[in-house]
């Protein structure tokens, strides 16, 4: 039972960890918490449900239209809505970006009211038995997926230039600027691939639930929740709080009450904070005077 729960557990935790990564990705490159990711999520997968089951479309060309047009959302959002008032308090980056999710939300509700959708699966694979473990083509699928995407995408930040400019707006925009990096695009950039991971975690959410207009917020608490057992600002640590997460979610659902896995979230939020409020692996701040 141990190591079911323990596969469920990772492949759930998994999709926690793009959804975590693609917060982290924005709030690293431009210190702004995206507070309506977590539609940007469900934009995703109902952009793939759209181009699959309305279109007749393959999953994956599907998916990588998904994820392209949520990239060119990202992007948009940071161009249109959040440029404009960079200046300004980061209270209004929050309520901007509360206002774009419930916006997207609101398009979603309109189109299919509060409906319950199933999308088709994705592989028909027979499940692999290994003794007590049963192995499924979506738990296998979800699992190598994220798997490549962040080996890609930790490779890309160490051996790339991309990374040395990751790390120079982090500590210092001006100081980013000084040395020639157009801040401006950047910061699209980021926003661009903020949605375009949390668009993949979407899409591998769809063909293993169903979708519905509200179910981007239970994944931005998921993701917040991660976020803070990592450290804000940690992309590793991002992802193993994501994982750690899935994880502890099926434990406490399994082993004290099934009751518990709705709020594990919020209960490993509440404990991080009294015990250790700046997460496994996030800096201590040192403010000087």
């Amino acid at each position: 039972m141990l190591m079911q729960l323990t596969l469920s557990g990772a492949s759930q935790g998994a999709i926690y960890a793009l959804v975590a990564l693609s917060l982290t990705v924005v709030y690293r490159s431009t210190t702004v918490v995206n507070f309506g990711h977590g539609d940007l999520v469900m934009s995703g997968a109902f952009v793939a449900y759209v181009l699959v089951v309305g279109l007749g479309l393959a999953f994956l060309p599907a998916a990588v239209i998904a994820v392209v047009a949520m990239f060119g959302l990202g992007v948009c959002f940071s161009r249109a809505l959040i440029r404009p008032i960079r200046g300004g308090p980061h209270i209004g980056f929050a309520l901007m970006s509360i206002a774009l999710g419930y916006t997207l939300r609101g398009i979603a509700r309109t189109v299919w009211g509060r409906e319950v959708l199933p999308m088709p699966r994705v592989f028909d694979i027979d499940p692999i038995f290994l003794g007590d473990v049963v192995l499924t083509g979506d738990a296998l699928f979800t699992i190598a997926t994220v798997a490549v995407l962040l080996a890609l995408f930790f490779a890309l930040l160490a051996f790339t230039d991309v990374g040395k400019m990751v790390q120079a707006v982090y500590q210092s925009e001006r100081g980013a600027r000084l040395v020639g990096i157009n801040v401006s695009r950047f910061h699209d950039l980021s926003w661009g691939t903020g949605a375009a991971l949390g668009a993949v975690g979407g899409i591998l959410i769809a063909p293993v639930s169903f979708l519905h207009p509200d179910l981007g917020a239970s994944f931005l608490i998921k993701g917040f929740a991660a976020m803070t057992l990592g450290g804000f600002g940690s992309l590793g640590g991002a992802v193993l709080g994501g994982v750690v997460l899935g994880l502890a979610e099926q434990y406490a659902g399994a082993y004290i009450d099934t009751a518990l896995i709705d709020i594990t979230a919020y209960l490993l939020i509440i404990l991080v904070l009294l015990v250790r409020p700046r997460g496994l692996f996030g800096r201590k701040a040192v403010v000087k005077v």
